[in-house]
């Protein structure tokens, strides 16, 4: 029986699911519901399992990590994000990595969407207006008929740009794999920047991605353009986010996710009277939390059968 172990359930989610109960009905697994806090504390929660399953991206897997942990074999995450880990030092440990792709493409392309209707329509500015005893008018942007720039066609991307389709608007993109049978319009990236009224993210972090937006980029942008971020914060670049933000370069901003979460207390983009702002969410709802854990889960049992599935990084041992 190999011995699995969650090491960071906080907030809970992996022991409140349908999934985990399922689970934990035939196999024993050492379940923590709070985060490891240090390298040193999480070396500690895991380096006697086999098997451990990560909730957070907040929970770094470095080398180090993998030197003091010798008997691991799976790393499975939840979600899509491998930046939490360091791929190059698993494949060297013989270690597999899987994750959850695609299961809350649905979920974040709503959100999306959200962000950019609330950007688009002041949702959050009108809102305190009315609250405060005022009666504003007009001043809102139409969707239809304007184009939306699609950065990386993903799952998610391509919901999106599905979703944007719906509503009247034109689409084009800009991916790191071109494929025409994708069906959308796709264009170099320069062309994107200049001629979309709406951008949205939907690129991995990478070393390839990190700062993939920054000041020559945003100067590139058509004034009044609105960037929506769901996907991860350092791949936009804070000073030149801000920046374009308070000279009026971009006419606002819908962020998911941000180069430090949770966002702190009285940072600059909490003042900005030009953004909507959540909490990193855009993926949470009950159907996408349930089929994400239980993906998770049934990555172990495929790699335990022989047959792992969703591997983001093969093991380098046969």
């Amino acid at each position: 029986m190999p011995t699995i172990v969650i090491a960071d359930d906080y907030p809970v989610v992996m022991a409140a699911s349908a999934a985990y109960r399922r689970l934990t009905e035939t196999t024993p697994v050492t379940h923590f519901d709070t985060l490891p806090g240090t390298e040193d504390g999480l070396i500690e929660r895991i380096r006697d399992f086999e098997i451990v399953v990560n909730i957070r991206s907040s929970t770094k897997f470095t080398a180090t990590v993998f030197d003091a942990c010798p008997r691991l074999k799976l790393l499975s995450l939840w979600g899509t994000g491998t930046d939490n880990v360091d791929l190059a030092a698993a494949a060297r440990h013989g270690l597999t990595v899987t994750n959850t792709p695609g299961v809350a493409a649905v979920a974040i392309a709503e959100h999306a969407l959200m962000l950019t209707l609330a950007v688009a329509r002041r949702v959050v500015t009108l809102h305190n207006s009315v609250v405060a005893g005022e009666w504003p008018r007009g001043q809102a942007v139409q969707l239809q008929g304007k184009t939306l720039g699609v950065i990386g066609l993903g799952a998610i991307g391509r919901q999106f740009a599905r979703l944007a389709q719906g509503i009247g608007m034109r689409v084009i993109a800009w991916t790191m794999h071109p494929d025409p049978a994708l069906n959308f319009e796709l264009v170099d990236l320069d062309t994107l920047l200049r001629t979309s009224d709406i951008i949205s993210v939907h690129l991995r972090l990478s070393n390839d991605t990190l700062g993939f937006l920054a000041r020559p980029q945003f100067e590139m942008m058509k004034p009044g353009v609105i960037l929506v971020n769901t996907a991860r914060g350092p791949i936009v670049e804070q000073p030149a986010l801000l920046e374009a933000l308070s000279t009026g370069r971009i006419a606002g901003a819908g962020l998911d996710v941000f180069d430090v979460e949770p966002l702190p207390a009285g940072h600059p983009l909490a003042k900005a009277p030009n953004v909507v702002l959540t909490p990193h969410c855009a993926g949470i709802t009950p159907e996408v939390l349930e089929a994400g854990l239980a993906l998770a889960i049934a990555n172990i049992g495929s790699f335990l059968s022989g047959n792992p599935r969703n591997v983001v990084q093969p093991s380098a041992i046969p």
